[in-house]
């Protein structure tokens, strides 16, 4: 038995019920948790000597629009003594709330706040749950796959105020569409030079026929 199936084994012997499923994906271990259960996973993760995945290296957010519960909450564990990875989702809906991490790893405080920003997921228990990336008074949650590509609202810098403001939203030209094939294959496309010849071919074949 490999030393990942063996922790295949070990985690669900303890977490049971806990875990709603799990696969491997990629050679690296995903725990799908069951709502009400990931602090006690994550804990069991960090803290069972036979898993010690005490490092958190990343938290971050996944949108589903489809689905009920829209977001999917990620977190990547490391262990470094047991020189292993684990990936742990947790389901969530825009008003659940999701028990922050930060109790369990310190890190967890900039990464829930990105997620907020981005996605608009709660964290319950986060001790300055508050916009990170966006400005203030910034509207929606850019990373939603229901968020306009243009935005809500673009900030300028006003003369006349002599302050920076925000507004609707106003594209200054329409949308192009671009073409892009090279300017010789847009031209044979015409028909507007025969097949195999580049423009400036006939020059070759006069200035040779010079003197």
């Amino acid at each position: 038995m490999s030393k990942q199936q063996t922790l295949i084994a070990h985690l669900k012997s303890q977490l049971g019920d806990k875990l709603a499923n799990h696969y491997v994906s990629f050679g690296e271990l995903t725990l799908e948790v069951n709502p009400g259960h990931i602090e006690a996973v994550l804990k069991f993760l960090r803290d069972d000597s036979d898993c010690a995945f005490t490092q958190l290296i990343d938290l971050c957010g996944a949108d589903y629009p489809e689905r009920p519960l829209r977001f999917d909450v990620v977190y990547h564990l490391l262990s470094m003594t047991q020189n292993q990875r684990v990936r742990v989702k947790l389901q969530a809906g825009e008003q659940t709330q999701v028990p922050s991490a930060t109790g369990l790893f310190d890190v967890a405080d900039w990464f829930e706040r990105e997620a907020f920003d981005m996605y608009g997921i709660l964290f319950a228990g986060h001790p300055d749950l508050r916009r990170l990336l966006t400005d203030y008074g910034f509207e929606g949650h850019p990373l939603r796959k229901d968020f306009p590509l243009s935005g809500h609202v673009e900030v300028r810098f006003d003369d006349d105020a002599k302050k920076v403001i925000q507004e609707p939203v106003s594209l200054v030209q329409e949308f192009r569409d671009f073409d892009f094939e090279s300017p010789w294959e847009g031209a044979r496309a015409a028909n507007l030079i025969p097949e195999g010849v580049l423009p400036g071919d006939e020059k070759a074949s006069t200035e040779g026929q010079e003197g």
